[in-house]
């Protein structure tokens, strides 16, 4: 079972599935954030037609969500051989005033990562594609680090990676990326085959606290859970501690029956610094969107107790 001590389920999972969007085959993988006291997000929406597309969204709860029929509308440095709006598994970081969306897209001649920003979740400026193939789960952290900006990413491949290690890198301008770092890759049982970002990273007096998929491999196939990890204020490559056990697991219906299942994919976190509850948004077996609820404390000492 999935350490219920910790993450509860919402009661009302999943909250988001493909009646949301017309066309939609599935919705998932998305990413939400506080915006003009309510909440925005961008959805990861694979359409009838097998597509990859991203739909913005509102919400005045962060449950019910109005999500838009038509994808994503993009301006800037968009590539020429991909339709604008398409792309996966979108991550959101605020800096400043501004929020900037990070996800995955195929150019030629594999997945890479391409960076957009938006002050109103209506008019969306691509600034550039920042990481070349083979590459996945890039996401921002949320200020400048010694100066620059900072991220976490994961070298990939160009299929169903059967192996994934997390890396930081910095850059001046958010274009030009490099400093690349190694953070912590694979381990053993739940996390023997690959491991990725997922939400925003959430700074603390204890470090930079990360949520984080880790996957194993089955005769089944492969098996997606959540774990933690703090990292170093000032040199985020720096582990501080880590997870041995898994923070959550697939364990639901909508968890391990779906397009792909066995997935517990976290994407998006929001924390309420006053009752330190935080929100955690997830992929479910690649299918619909699912709600988990946690005290940000309670997290935080799980991981300091379960460390390796």
């Amino acid at each position: 079972m999935a350490n219920e001590t910790v993450f509860k389920r919402y009661q009302g999972n999943p909250i988001i599935t493909s009646a949301a969007v017309p066309n939609a085959h599935v919705i998932m993988n998305s990413a939400i954030v506080k915006f003009k006291g309510a909440y925005a997000g961008v959805f990861r929406v694979d359409t009838q037609e097998m597509l990859q597309e991203l739909h913005v969204g509102f919400s005045e709860d962060a449950i019910h969500w109005d999500i838009q029929p038509e994808r994503m509308k993009l301006t800037g440095a968009v590539p020429k051989d991909i339709p604008c709006g398409t792309g996966y598994d979108p991550r959101i970081t605020k800096i400043g005033d501004t929020y900037y969306i990070t996800w995955c897209y195929y150019p030629t001649p594999g997945p890479s990562i391409g960076l957009a920003e938006t002050k109103d979740f209506k008019k969306f400026t691509q600034k550039a594609t920042i990481l070349l193939p083979y590459n996945r789960n890039a996401v921002l952290f949320p200020r400048k680090i010694k100066g620059r900006y900072a991220l976490l990413h994961r070298p990939s491949d160009n299929g169903h990676t059967p192996f994934g290690d997390i890396f930081y890198a910095t850059s001046p301008d958010l274009i030009h990326w490099g400093n690349h770092q190694f953070v912590f890759g694979r381990t053993d049982g739940w996390q023997m085959t690959k491991v990725g970002a997922g939400p925003t990273p959430i700074e603390t007096k204890e470090g930079w606290v990360i949520l984080y998929h880790g996957v194993h491999t089955t005769c089944n196939g492969f098996v997606y859970s959540m774990g933690g990890a703090i990292l170093d204020l000032n040199e985020p490559w720096k582990v501080k501690y880590r997870t041995k056990r898994y923070l959550m697991a697939p364990t639901e219906s909508y968890e391990c029956v779906g397009f792909v299942p066995n997935v517990v994919f976290p994407t998006a976190a929001l924390l309420d610094e006053k009752t330190m509850k935080l929100d955690i948004y997830y992929g479910a077996a690649d299918t619909c969107v699912g709600l988990a609820h946690a005290d940000f404390r309670e997290v935080v000492q799980f991981i300091k107790k379960n460390s390796y």
